[in-house]
């Protein structure tokens, strides 16, 4: 197989999220993605295969090093990237396991540009269980957390917990057990945990624990952030439109994920980044 391994939310020549990217020239078993996904080693590899003979509409998949994820944003913009580069910018179909979105690849000065348009949001607030084993995972009490958002179960595509942390230093300091955080997050079919930092109204420091799996924390998870998107919306937050997101800045990655949304609930949303490729 040919491997690309691209950074999706980079910023210039720094940053981003690795991920693995897969055009397959006609589908293989999802044993063989497994294989190929814990071999490369990133938090996801997108595998994708041509629909026919139509280069502009394909059939992903999504493998971690120790499961099938049902979408992946950060894969997806790498993905993006990727087939911008192989077939010219444009907009691409995605037919995904549960849902049909949409990449838009761009060529920019600073290299290629990719664009998803993510599957419907919901969101809701957490069940007791869920808040206690999630709160308890990274010993956070009630006192450590921003009053203006509550904790929520958020959903873009794939399920996220998310938890605004009112300090920033605490958000710094996040650590859990790899192992207690995989039992939490499969006990409640959780992707990520979702830390957020509340900067300002349109700026948001995140953190994303991704123990489901099998990676202690993620640089940049779109999937996340167009979740966290649809809770913006249920919640009332004055969005204005847009927001940003940076993440990864406490791992030594810095990634930065920019979403546009309007204000009809469960649409979708775009997630943009930029891509680089990884020597």
């Amino acid at each position: 197989m040919d491997i690309q391994r691209i950074a999706a939310f980079s910023q210039g020549s720094e940053g981003g999220n690795p991920a693995g990217v897969v055009l397959l020239p006609e589908a293989v078993s999802a044993d063989e993605m497994a294989r190929v996904a814990a071999d490369v080693g990133y938090s996801e590899t997108a595998f994708a295969v041509a629909k026919g003979n139509d280069v502009k509409s394909w059939r992903v998949r999504y493998f971690s090093p120790e499961s099938e994820v049902p979408f992946c944003g950060h894969a997806t913009i790498a993905l993006g990237a990727a087939l911008g580069k192989h077939n010219g910018a444009g907009t691409y179909t995605l037919e995904l396991n549960d849902a049909t979105i949409t990449v838009d690849a761009e060529e920019t000065p600073d290299g290629m540009m990719a664009t998803l348009s993510s599957p419907p949001t919901r969101s809701r607030a957490m069940t007791d269980a869920e808040e206690q084993d999630v709160m308890a995972l990274f010993a956070l009490s009630p006192e450590d957390l921003d009053p203006r958002l509550a904790p929520a179960f958020i959903h873009g595509g794939a399920n996220h917990a998310v938890l605004p942390m009112k300090d920033r230093a605490r958000l710094a300091a996040m650590s859990y057990d790899l192992d207690d955080g995989r039992n939490v997050m499969r006990k409640h079919d959780l992707v990520t945990v979702m830390l957020v930092y509340i900067e300002g109204d349109q700026t948001f420091v995140v953190r994303n624990a991704f123990a489901s799996g099998g990676v202690l924390e993620d640089p940049a998870t779109g999937a996340a952030a167009a979740a966290f998107a649809g809770y913006l919306r249920d919640s009332q937050w004055p969005h204005d439109g847009s927001f940003t997101i940076r993440q990864g800045e406490d791992m030594g990655s810095p990634s930065l994920i920019k979403v546009s949304l309007d204000d009809t609930a469960g649409a979708s949303v775009r997630v943009s980044g930029g891509a680089r490729d990884i020597k």
